[in-house]
C-alpha cells in the first residue's frame, strides 16, 4: 500500500466514525472553529504514530514538510499540540469502534500482560519532580531491575487487537490494575504468573463471567493436563507480540509528556494507530499483527 493511499484510508476511516459520534463537540464550547479538522487532527497522529513520529512537533513537521498540499490547515505547532490533546477522549472512542468492527471484545480469547513505563533514568529518580505523587518505584522481572515510572497493563483479543490499556504506578500490584482492563470482555483470559490465585479467579468468574487461566510455578502441580500449560505460554506470546510492537515502533516505553492529561493523549494515540493498522492490514487480507505488511515507508 503506497504512503498517500494509507493516509487517504485512515482519514475516511476516522472522518466516518467520528461522524457517527454522539457529542464530539462538547469539549469546544467557545471560541473559533480550528482550521484543521479533528478528522484531519487524528488523521495525522495515526500516521505520525505508525512511521515513528511520536512528538507533537516532529509530526507536526513532518506534515509541513511533506504533505501540506493536503493540510493547508495546519498553522503552529501549539495549536496543532493543543487540538490533539483536546481529542484525548474522542480518540479512545474510535479507537474502542475500530476495536468492536473487529469484534475484539466479543473473542472468546483475550491475553493480558505489563510492561515497565519509566519516566527517568533510576539515578535520577530520587531528584526528579516529574509526576510526583503519582509515578512510583517497581520492578520489571524480565529486565530483572527497578525502575521509576508506571506500569502498562494491556489486554489484547487473540488477533492481537487492543481490548483495554491502562497506566498505573510501577508499585500497584497486577491484580488491582487487571480490572480496568476486562470491561466487555468475558470468556478464557492467559495471563502469567503474577496473576496467579484462586481468589482472583473466583472474582473474575462471578462479576464478569472470566475464566483466568496462568502458568504454574515449577513447585505447583497442574491439574489442567500436560498440554495445558505448553499451549498457555504459545499462545500468549501474542500480547509479547504487540509489546514489542508499541515498545519498537510506536515508542509507547517513551514518556515525552509533563502532565498526565497530554500522556494519556500520548498512550491513546499510539494505541488508536496500532489498531487502526492492525484493521486495514487485516482488510487487505494480510496477517493482522504483520505491519510490515503494509510496505510504508516514510518520505
Amino acid at each position: 500500500m503506497s504512503l498517500e493511499d494509507f493516509i487517504i484510508t485512515v482519514y475516511c476511516l476516522v472522518a466516518d466514525i467520528y461522524d457517527q459520534l454522539p457529542d464530539t463537540g462538547q469539549f469546544r464550547s467557545r471560541g473559533f472553529a480550528p482550521a484543521l479538522s479533528d478528522g484531519e487532527v487524528i488523521t495525522m497522529e495515526i500516521i505520525g504514530e505508525f512511521l515513528g513520529i511520536d512528538a507533537d512537533k516532529a509530526i507536526c513537521h513532518y506534515f509541513k514538510s511533506h504533505w501540506m498540499q493536503w493540510f493547508p490547515g495546519l498553522g503552529s505547532r501549539q495549536n496543532f499540540a493543543k487540538q490533539a490533546a483536546s481529542l484525548w477522549n474522542v480518540k479512545q472512542r474510535i479507537q474502542q469502534q475500530v476495536a468492536n468492527q473487529l469484534h475484539a471484545t466479543h473473542d472468546k480469547i483475550h491475553m493480558a500482560d505489563g510492561f515497565p513505563v519509566p519516566i527517568c533514568h533510576f539515578k535520577r529518580a530520587s531528584s526528579s519532580q516529574l509526576f510526583k505523587g503519582t509515578a512510583d518505584y517497581g520492578f520489571c522481572a524480565s529486565k530483572e531491575e527497578t525502575y521509576y515510572g508506571f506500569k502498562g497493563n494491556l489486554m489484547i483479543s487473540s488477533e492481537g487487537v487492543i481490548t483495554g490499556i491502562t497506566l498505573s504506578a510501577a508499585n500497584v500490584d497486577e491484580r488491582v490494575s487487571l480490572w480496568d482492563i476486562t470491561d466487555n470482555i468475558s470468556g478464557l483470559v492467559l495471563a502469567d504468573k503474577g496473576l496467579i490465585g484462586d481468589d482472583l479467579q473466583q472474582e473474575l468468574k462471578a462479576h464478569g463471567n472470566i475464566d483466568l487461566q496462568t502458568p504454574v510455578r515449577k513447585n505447583m502441580p497442574d491439574t489442567r493436563g500436560k498440554d495445558a500449560q505448553p499451549w498457555l505460554i504459545s499462545t500468549r506470546r501474542l500480547v509479547e507480540t504487540v509489546i514489542g510492537q508499541l515498545t519498537e515502533q510506536f515508542n509507547i516505553q517513551k514518556v515525552r509528556a509533563r502532565s498526565l492529561w497530554h500522556l494519556t493523549n500520548r498512550i491513546t494515540r499510539k494505541v488508536l494507530s496500532h489498531t487502526v493498522a492492525v484493521m486495514i492490514n487485516k482488510s487487505l487480507g494480510n496477517p493482522p499483527l504483520q505491519l510490515e505488511k503494509l510496505g510504508l515507508i516514510k518520505s
